[in-house]
């Protein structure tokens, strides 16, 4: 009897394999810290994940709130970090299984030199770009909403065209004006070479007085947005990826060495 009596040892390795270990219960606390990585992500960069291309090669980028730059904002205003952005479309130049790129703006601007830096980011992207503005893509978020291959803008979104303007502490000495003039030019220089707006009627809009109230500057509706030449057409999220997944076809044709229609 005694020899047929199996040791606890060997009954536990018929169930547990090679290890004798038991089976393997689901770990909560992996769970748990799972969520807490995904929520603190959230809580960061405003998504669920950076850009990894495993359902989707789109990735999506939002530019929600005030564009933060080189000083923090209070916390109760919602913001958009520049050094969130510029690793996300770093990640998603270099990852092949992203395609294409939409940038979403809901924006009342910021920071001119974070946005400038957010705009030339985009624009040096080798891969398709769309921009699509929703509610409004204000001041410094024009460059950014204009930087893509290809611009839309909803049809109740608007767009604030101002001169550069300072708060805080300015030292009134004319190199200050200088400075200010030349980053004005900056952002001029970058929003006409990357839409079809003149130099004489976007400074025009800049300078237009009676359109805002206590305010130099102009308010340019989704149509009038097109008419001007600042975007190229009036649509939303199904308009603009249908367009990039047009210009994603067109750039695998070129790559492979085909013709496109």
């Amino acid at each position: 009897m005694d020899n047929q009596r199996q040791p606890l040892g060997n009954r536990k390795s018929e169930y547990a394999g090679e290890t004798g270990a038991p089976p393997a219960v689901p770990n909560e606390d992996g769970k748990k810290e799972a969520a807490q990585q995904v929520t603190e992500t959230i809580q960061q960069l405003g998504q669920t994940g950076v850009p990894t291309g495993g359902e989707t090669n789109v990735f999506c980028m939002t530019i929600i709130g005030q564009i933060e730059g080189h000083i923090v904002l209070p916390p109760q205003n919602k913001t958009t970090k520049y050094e969130h952005l510029i690793p996300q479309l770093v990640a998603a130049e270099q990852n092949p299984k992203i395609e294409g790129l939409l940038i979403i703006l809901n924006t009342v601007g910021g920071d001119v030199e974070a946005g400038l830096a957010i705009a030339e980011m985009i624009s040096s992207l080798s891969k398709p770009t769309v921009t699509v503005v929703i509610g409004g893509g204000h001041s410094i978020g024009v460059p950014i909403a204009v930087a893509a291959d290809h611009a839309i803008i909803a049809e109740s979104a608007t767009m604030t065209i101002h001169p550069i303007r300072m708060n805080g502490l300015v030292i009134g000495v004319p190199q200050t004006f200088e400075y200010m003039e030349k980053m004005q030019e900056r952002v001029v220089r970058f929003v006409t070479k990357h839409s079809a707006i003149s130099e004489e009627q976007f400074k025009d809009l800049m300078f237009k007085t009676g359109e805002l109230n206590r305010d130099i500057g102009t308010a340019v509706s989704g149509e009038d947005a097109v008419k001007f030449g600042l975007m190229n057409e009036v649509g939303g999220i199904g308009q603009a990826l249908g367009r990039l997944n047009i210009m994603i076809g067109e750039r695998k044709a070129i790559q492979h060495g085909g013709i496109t229609q």
